[in-house]
């Protein structure tokens, strides 16, 4: 059996095939209708073959580095085979990308035992922060958690009540920051919330950074340490929020948010609506960060946990019937 035939099967038994299929629709129109153009004048994993494959993966924003990676890992497995089909060569592909993400292996996410579990979330302005506060307290509310929020995101104006109208439609608490305020007390007045009313996820809504202000950097340091010295371990994890749309430019902010926090993760919004599905190896191949969720729509279920296989198949359907 081929490794796409692989990817297939395993694709077939999951519960949210059809989000996946409709969320990457516009990353597939790049990466796998692309590959399947290459199979008409396919003559072999030769070098013309490889300059026409780098292209492929840098219009998905996989990146130069990663792209040359994958292209010198295909040409040396190509090495044990007298001749290779176009398939094999495409599921050669796939399975290399999915060793490269698989290099470093992903740590859970952490869930405090023994009180609140605080989630800070980060990342600039427009990346869509907010709503994703907002998906991840469904997604834990109907996995039968209580919830919480912090609108620590002081400077925004709007920020705060616009997290607490979502406190509202989903029937959670809000604990406000004061616009123009210290986050930092915010975070602490929300996690002294949390102990008190016996909370199991507190979601910390931190204001938009750009990653070149380093003031606004050591403020988001300033935020963890607050957050640990009201319960151990806290935060216990910090997911920057990175919008898909924005590519390689994307991975830059990432690169910066991890040299400033200690980053445990990534959420990719707007997935939908990007033809830059290759980000997502790109970031782990140069961050070694999980993705954690991805956003493949405008619904609350349309944040999903991220699937490797699931996302392999989804930007390169249609390769196994090349």
């Amino acid at each position: 059996m081929s490794f796409l035939d692989t990817l297939k099967k395993a694709f077939g038994i999951k519960n949210d095939r059809a989000v996946y299929l409709q969320g990457f629709k516009k990353s597939k129109s790049v990466f796998g209708d692309q590959l399947k153009s290459l199979k008409d004048n396919f003559n072999g994993i030769d070098d013309e073959f490889l300059e026409q494959l780098t292209i492929v993966l840098l219009e998905s924003d996989i990146g130069i580095d990663t792209a040359d990676l994958i292209a010198e890992r295909l040409k040396k497995m190509s090495e044990d085979y007298p001749k290779v089909t176009f398939d094999w060569a495409m599921g050669f592909l796939l399975q290399i990308m999915k060793e490269l993400y698989e290099e470093t292996p992903d740590a859970p996410p952490v869930f405090n035992e023994n009180g609140p579990t605080v989630i800070l979330l980060e990342g600039v302005n427009g990346s869509g922060k907010t709503t994703t506060a907002a998906k991840l307290a469904a997604m834990y509310t109907k996995e039968g958690k209580s919830v919480a929020f912090t609108a620590a995101d002081t400077f925004r104006a709007g920020a705060i009540e616009q997290l607490a109208q979502w406190g509202e439609r989903l029937n959670i608490p809000c604990i406000k920051g004061r616009e123009n305020g210290d986050p930092s007390a915010a975070i602490v007045d929300g996690c002294r919330y949390a102990k008190e009313h016996n909370i199991d996820i507190l979601i910390c809504d931190t204001a938009g950074r750009l990653q070149n202000k380093q003031s606004l950097m050591q403020e988001l340091g300033k935020m963890n340490r607050v957050s640990r010295k009201e319960i151990e371990g806290a935060p216990h994890n910090t997911w920057l929020v990175l919008d898909a749309t924005t590519g390689q430019n994307g991975l830059a902010q990432a690169q910066i948010f991890n040299e400033s926090t200690d980053l445990t993760g990534i959420i990719l919004t707007k997935m939908d609506g990007t033809a830059k599905g290759g980000i997502v190896l790109a970031i782990k191949h140069k961050l070694h960060l999980p993705v954690r969720y991805i956003g493949l729509g405008e619904q609350p279920e349309d944040l999903r946990p991220f699937d490797l296989d699931s996302y392999l198949y989804s930007i390169s359907e249609g390769l196994d019937d090349a």
